[in-house]
């Protein structure tokens, strides 16, 4: 019998003003949805870049004048990216601002999104002065609610004294990370705080051959950088096993600090682009 491939789900939810419009690129719609993109274990934005092609008149505008840097609304304009396949579903690959909204030329219909986490909290000023002496976690947790975010906290708990912040929200993660003893991060939602070159505990992907490794591994300055399909399992700061039967020196367990991605509803790409330190 004939083996059917496992289609693709790629679906882009656009959130202005409490008002949620999601679209889904597949086979059976006349719209094609791309996006890529790159998320960093430390305080850098997420970034990512969605376009979409032949969406109908009415929804281009909706977007373009929603999303406009001269629109008065200054509420956060949100996109999240899903993706996956009908067999496990989607896993959410992005979630931020969008910053910038672009029609092509004609007579092209593509509508082109540029994305960065966070970026709304550049703006909101917040002063925070604890105790003598206060516990990563507790900080931690005032953190999230300035930014609006859940907290994951896997970092081994320790005393930080005199902790005070001016400015913006966003360069808490910045000064949280400059401890040097924890990684801090926004990864979609979640303000995630582990310690420094660990993994995130209950993360790990294993990646070779079977598993959609695309190519062979890369060695890099840190560690390497592998290319596989896009999975359920993969999460920045987790673990990856890596398995090469063509370049077996880069086997190993290794700490994901680096997660690009690359996915097409119709095209081609369909991956993670992941670095990771030897662990």
């Amino acid at each position: 019998m004939p083996q059917h491939l496992d289609p693709r789900i790629v679906r882009v939810g656009i959130e202005v003003d409490g008002r949620l419009k999601v679209y889904e690129g597949s086979i059976n719609v006349p719209f094609n949805i791309t996006a890529s993109g790159t998320k960093y274990a430390n305080a850098n934005q997420n970034e990512c870049e969605v376009k979409i092609t032949n969406l109908d008149k009415e929804t281009r505008n909706f977007i373009l004048t929603e999303t406009s840097p001269f629109n008065l609304n200054k509420t956060q304009k949100i996109l999240y990216l899903d993706a996956g396949r009908q067999s496990y579903g989607t896993v959410r690959v992005f979630y931020g601002n969008i910053v910038t909204s672009t029609p092509s030329q004609p007579p092209d219909i593509d509508l082109t999104l540029k994305c960065l986490t966070g970026n709304f909290q550049k703006g909101n000023i917040v002063s925070v002065n604890s105790p003598a002496s206060a516990k990563i976690s507790a900080i931690a947790q005032q953190i999230a609610e300035n930014l609006n975010v859940t907290l994951d906290f896997q970092a081994s708990d320790k005393n930080i004294a005199n902790y005070t912040f001016t400015g913006a929200a966003l360069k808490q993660v910045d000064k949280m990370n400059s401890t040097g003893i924890i990684s801090a991060y926004i990864d979609n939602n979640t303000l995630v705080v582990k310690d420094l070159n660990l993994p995130l505990a209950n993360r790990r992907t294993i990646v070779n051959l079977d598993t959609g490794m695309i190519g062979v591994p890369e060695v890099t300055e840190q560690g390497i950088k592998v290319t596989f399909l896009l999975d359920g399992q993969t999460t920045l700061g987790g673990q990856m096993d890596i398995t090469s039967q063509i370049y077996p020196a880069a086997n190993g367990a290794y700490v994901i600090y680096k997660l690009g991605f690359n996915i097409s509803s119709r095209d081609v790409p369909f991956y993670w682009i992941a670095e990771g330190k030897r662990i």
